[in-house]
């Protein structure tokens, strides 16, 4: 296993349990009580995690990975989700992205896209976002036409936040809004980490016709800090699994309509 794998494993870990020590990652991770102990303070002087005797703890009760040790988690369904947003995005569309590896993958699926490509020297479809990393690379492609919004980046994520995003959009109106999220319940609804994340997903949702949350199964359910908005704002889910009965209910309900992406996996070979 290269060093990265096992940093980015190392930092899943205490994203889970806030705090480990160097014994349960040499046990997890199947690697000497040395290579574990080097592993912490790499990351330690990365400022990713507070070293401690014997361990390491997460640097706040709210932790956050930054968003280049996310990619590999839910990978699989994170592709299936992105495919089925794509499909509901129509041919010359104005489509408005917050962050979030979720959200990367579909503009990505949108930037592979035969049926969203340029006509007439017209762009396939517009995105309006306020990622910085969807903005760099949509904006190589052809059949996209990319327009970010105002604001200050927030380097854990790479999306602006603050007063000019809300600014920015003031006069747009687009016609779907695609948001990952950190949680969705019916009682808290869509829900992030980070109160200016949320915020600058609000005001993306509030300029869209129909707002799409695109979101695998270990949001379902869950609720973290800050509101982006209600459930009964939400027009369609996009996840991974089936929902729960109890939850299926709720969310129908609030007239959500959840499409379900079932993750393809290759073959196991023989």
């Amino acid at each position: 296993m290269h060093q990265q794998q096992r940093l980015n494993l190392v930092l899943e870990l205490i994203s889970e349990r806030s705090n480990v020590t160097i014994a349960d990652i040499s046990e997890r991770l199947g690697v000497s009580t040395a290579t574990a102990r080097r592993d912490l303070n790499t990351l330690a002087e990365q400022r990713l995690v507070t070293r401690t005797h014997g361990g390491a703890t997460a640097l706040g009760s709210g932790y956050e990975l930054p968003l280049q040790y996310k990619i590999a988690r839910q990978a699989d369904a994170k592709l299936a989700i992105a495919r089925a947003v794509e499909a509901l995005i129509a041919p010359g569309a104005t489509v408005g992205m917050n962050g979030g590896t979720t959200v990367t993958e579909v503009a990505r699926a949108v930037g592979r896209s035969e049926r969203l490509h340029s006509v007439g020297g017209e762009p396939g479809v517009t995105i309006v976002t306020n990622a910085l990393n969807i903005a760099f690379e949509s904006s190589v492609r052809e059949n996209i036409k990319i327009v970010v919004t105002g604001g200050v980046p927030r380097r854990q994520s790479y999306e602006l936040i603050g007063p000019l995003v809300g600014r920015s959009l003031h006069d747009f109106s687009l016609d779907i809004a695609v948001l990952g999220v950190d949680g969705l319940t019916a009682e808290f609804g869509a829900t992030t980490l980070h109160e200016g994340e949320a915020d600058a997903s609000r005001q993306i949702s509030a300029v869209a016709r129909r707002v799409v949350v695109a979101a695998d199964q270990t949001k379902i359910g869950r609720t973290t800090f800050a509101r982006i908005c209600a459930l009964d704002d939400v027009d369609t889910l996009v996840t991974d699994a089936a929902l729960p009965a109890r939850v299926a209910a709720q969310f129908e309900k609030a007239g959500v309509d959840v499409v379900v992406a079932t993750p393809t996996r290759a073959p196991a070979a023989r």
